[in-house]
């Protein structure tokens, strides 16, 4: 039997899945060929899902813990015993402090809509529970973005194999965002050039015509150097900026600081590279920039994203379908999150705390945060400022629920531990921030063991709370429905009942998404806006350099064997990726004393790391690369990477700034 699903990971490709089942059991796993995005192409992440559906580190049964935090000492309860003793804690906690020293913390565990964002806010917002700003990723490049265009509507990534100057910025598409480096593959076939701008010279880099090696943090200040210099050649296109932008005469007079001489000392080009990158993007029509994650995890990410994203608008290219630019492309579906997620239900207002600042909230004496419920997320490796954040999940005063799929390092400093679905034993409707196509996907399989989707376990504590809104019993076929409750998906008969019958729907109408207004209060794309004013104290995207105190940059971009911290404990995955190392360049290598394979710590104030050392050309002087994210166990001296990344907020969005770590090195 072959089954329908969807690729619930945090992927922007979230691919179509054709599941074979033989006796219940998942036998192979594949692309869906009739997908216009996956086109029966997935990832071996994904190919190898099953490792994780039927791993020996699958919890299968709810766990309360009888010994230490994070020694692995648990002993199996019932699921009737777990909800009471939660509820229980829960109970004592709202009696004797407010009801927002109780924490939800979860991110994109699973891209699902149901099963990431419905019954768990519903339950929280009826609770009172401490609001958790979901910031850890996208925050800053996507308020950056929406600065210049009031949403996360690129271009439809469908038209860019018509593309003819493609350029990757900040962004390793092979090992992130695979299907849009298949369309670069097509553009090219038919004439197209494919550049990459990047901090290292990852497969993107290799698999690029061009490859432009930057500084860290140098990108904002490279797109106003591009655009001082199609200003100055009279490139820019005055008809379109006319007609559909804001603000482009202050813009023309912040871009007079970035002369050629700056950018190129700031962002490590010469002044050839920086001409020759400019004047190509300003005369190759349609062109299109894909927009990574990578370049807004700094301190000034944001405006670094916000720059990027007007460079289209300058030269015209959104009055092409394959021109542009994409960062995300969440803004195509208008999810009825109203009725989703029932912000009504919030009796009061209760505290905000930031998930990127967990360490800060759990050091916290004077509002002290007493339990925390962790899912779709695993904080003890992907949260920042790692020792901070253990602290706190070490306190025995902090009541910790996880409800998780796998024995992960956050999972062994619970207190209660309850087992979850995998995306193949759940209903889930899915969208996409890339592609625009919508999907419904029943279950594959029955849950292994006692196993429940998010949706089922709040609409238990929901009940045993003794809610009685009729909200909480809802099921995913009533949450799907009510998510497609948009005036969008009426006139466009998308129905729970037509993805039951079609599986997907290819979303209408999407191209050309600037050629005529933007999204923004002004309804034109805004090269200044005043609302930036707020964070970053300018209205224009100006763009600086940061410098830290010490000698190395340490960036830690995606491992293209992992997705975050998921899949790192597959066995043939991990002996592919190989253990937890460190990019250095040869000269700096040579002056520590360091050769390829040598034990080297990587530390700062924060904490310490030891990696094995790789010497290459991949990265410039003083800059480290070590790709992320192995489980806490994985490191020789069990500290995981993010032990020394920072939990200070970008510029714009209150965003993580991973890339913006200063380190120090030295060999073992």
């Amino acid at each position: 039997m072959k089954c329908f699903s969807v690729c619930s990971h945090d992927c922007p490709d979230a691919c179509a899945l054709e599941v074979e089942i033989k006796d219940n059991l998942v036998a192979k796993i594949s692309g869906n060929k009739d997908h216009p995005f996956t086109q029966g192409i997935i990832c071996n992440k994904t190919a190898q899902y099953k490792e994780v559906v039927y791993s020996d580190k699958r919890v299968l049964y709810p766990h309360k813990r009888v010994g230490e935090k994070g020694t692995n000492a648990f002993k199996r309860i019932s699921w009737d015993e777990a909800i009471e003793t939660i509820v229980t804690k829960w109970q004592r906690i709202l009696k004797n402090y407010t009801s927002d020293s109780i924490l939800p913390y979860s991110y994109a565990g699973t891209e699902g809509v149901l099963n990431n964002a419905s019954m768990d806010r519903r339950f929280f917002n009826k609770l009172g529970a401490a609001k958790l700003l979901r910031t850890i990723c996208s925050a800053a490049g996507t308020k950056g973005f929406e600065l210049a265009y009031g949403k996360a509507i690129g271009t439809n990534p469908i038209y860019t194999s018509n593309s003819k100057f493609i350029v990757f910025w900040g962004v390793n598409a092979l090992a992130t965002n695979l299907h849009q480096a298949i369309f670069a593959q097509k553009a090219r076939q038919s004439g197209a050039k494919i550049v990459s701008i990047d901090v290292e010279k990852n497969e993107t880099a290799h698999f690029a015509d061009e490859f432009y090696h930057i500084n860290p943090a140098s990108d904002g200040i490279l797109a106003l150097g591009i655009a001082n210099i199609i200003i100055n050649e009279n490139l820019y296109d005055r008809e379109f900026i006319e007609n559909n932008t804001y603000g482009f005469g202050a813009f023309k007079e912040l871009t007079k600081q970035y002369t050629p001489n700056i950018v190129c000392k700031q962002t490590g080009l010469s002044e050839k590279q920086l001409n020759k990158l400019s004047i190509e993007y300003a005369t190759t029509h349609p062109s299109f920039i894909r927009i990574g994650n990578g370049l807004q995890h700094h301190l000034n990410g944001g405006c670094n994203t916000w720059a990027i994203s007007l460079l289209p608008a300058l030269v015209g290219a959104w009055k092409f379908k394959a021109g542009g630019a994409i960062k995300s492309n969440s803004g195509y579906f208008p999810i009825n999150k109203n009725l989703l997620q029932r912000p009504d239900l919030l009796a009061s207002k209760t505290r905000t705390i930031n998930m990127v600042e967990l360490g800060k909230a759990l050091s916290d004496e004077k509002n002290p945060i007493k339990s925390i419920y962790v899912y779709n997320s695993n904080p003890l490796v992907v949260a920042p400022n790692h020792n901070l954040v253990k602290k706190g999940f070490q306190r025995e005063d902090l009541f910790v629920v996880v409800h998780e799929r796998l024995w992960t390092t956050t999972a062994l400093y619970a207190d209660i531990v309850l087992p979850a679905t995998t995306f193949l034993e759940h209903d889930d409707l899915y969208t996409s921030y890339w592609h625009n196509t919508i999907a419904f996907a029943k279950r594959a399989i029955e849950p292994l063991g006692e196993s429940k989707p998010n949706i089922e376990v709040f609409s238990m504590l929901a009940l045993a709370f003794g809610f009685k809104e009729r909200c909480f019993r809802d099921n995913a076929y009533e949450l799907a429905s009510q998510a497609l409750d948009d005036s969008y998906f009426k006139s466009h008969n998308i129905t729970l009942n037509r993805l039951l019958e079609e599986k997907f729907i290819v979303l209408e109408n999407i191209g050309y998404p600037y050629k005529d207004t933007a999204y923004t209060k002004l309804c034109k794309i805004q090269f200044k806006n005043e609302d930036a004013v707020n964070s970053t104290g300018k209205d224009l995207p100006e763009c600086t350099d940061f410098s830290t105190h010490c000698p190395f940059i340490l960036i830690t971009p995606p491992n293209k064997y992992f997705l975050n911290s998921t899949f790192a404990h597959i066995d043939k995955l991990r002996k592919n990726s190989g253990v937890p190392s460190v990019k250095i360049n040869t000269k700096d290598a040579i002056k520590h004393g360091i050769k390829d394979n040598d034990n080297v710590e990587v530390f700062n104030e924060q904490g310490s790391c030891i990696l094995k050392a790789v010497i290459c050309e991949d990265v410039k002087e003083g800059v480290l690369i070590s790709r992320g994210l192995y489980w806490a166990d994985d490191y020789i001296n069990k500290q995981p990477i993010n032990a020394l990344t920072s939990d200070k907020l970008s510029d714009i969005g209150q965003g993580a700034v991973f890339f913006s770590t200063g380190v120090e090195l030295k060999k073992l």
